[in-house]
């Protein structure tokens, strides 16, 4: 898929962010993400590579993976992503300039914000979701009551998202959530320990199965 798919995302509304890995363990990760069941993969550009990394992610899981740039703070990050061909666009920040310029060329963008004045502000440029960052720190309750009168933006929190709390988030109300080192942990990468690293996407993906089924007869 050349656009970002909300079909696909929506299966497993979870952005993996892939921060400061080398290219060959990135290839190799996607791999285990995709056979596990998860549709959305970031590429932080403050990563060695991210260039490169995102084309090549492309090219070996474009048909089946939104692949997406994040860390995107300045026009000039925004231009090396689009470049990249990177079909999705993440901000830790309320850039006005970018997050307008991906309304205007049709690129979804989630916007990242910390405040009620700043989550609007950028659901108002047109972010298709605003990343609530860091969100640990603030906790599924912070989602919960921030939606009470902004009901209609999707958060996406991220930042502090763990094995334990992240169907809490869910919970509260967010229409996704970002995760990072809890789902490629650095240790295990280094070591090569791939079938653990099998082992951990799996079991996440069951976690949020279970969630789902348990949500649906209990709505």
């Amino acid at each position: 898929m050349e656009d970002f798919s909300w079909d696909e995302f929506n299966k497993v509304p979870v952005v993996g962010i892939l921060r400061g890995l080398p290219q060959k363990n990135v290839e190799i990760l996607a791999n285990y993400y995709l056979q596990a069941g998860f549709t959305t993969l970031e590429v932080t550009m403050n990563s060695l590579e991210a260039e490169s990394t995102i084309r090549a992610l492309i090219d070996s899981f474009g048909d089946n993976l939104n692949i997406g740039a994040g860390t995107v703070c300045t026009m000039q990050d925004l231009e090396r992503a689009i470049s990249a061909g990177a079909n999705f666009i993440v901000t830790p920040i309320v850039n006005a300039e970018v997050i307008s310029t991906c309304v205007e060329i049709k690129i979804p963008v989630f916007a990242g914000a910390y405040t009620p004045s700043e989550i609007y502000h950028a659901w108002s440029l047109g972010a298709a979701m605003v990343k609530v960052f860091p969100a640990g720190r603030l906790g599924p309750e912070y989602i919960k009551e921030v939606l009470a009168p902004l009901s209609h933006i999707k958060l996406l929190p991220t930042g502090g998202i763990t094995f334990e709390n992240f169907t809490n988030f869910l919970k509260a109300g967010a229409s996704g959530i970002g995760v990072g080192s809890m789902l490629f942990p650095q240790q295990l990468i280094k070591s090569n320990k791939w079938a653990e690293v099998s082992d951990l996407l799996n079991a996440f993906i069951n976690s949020y199965n279970n969630y789902q089924l348990n949500n649906k007869y209990h709505v």
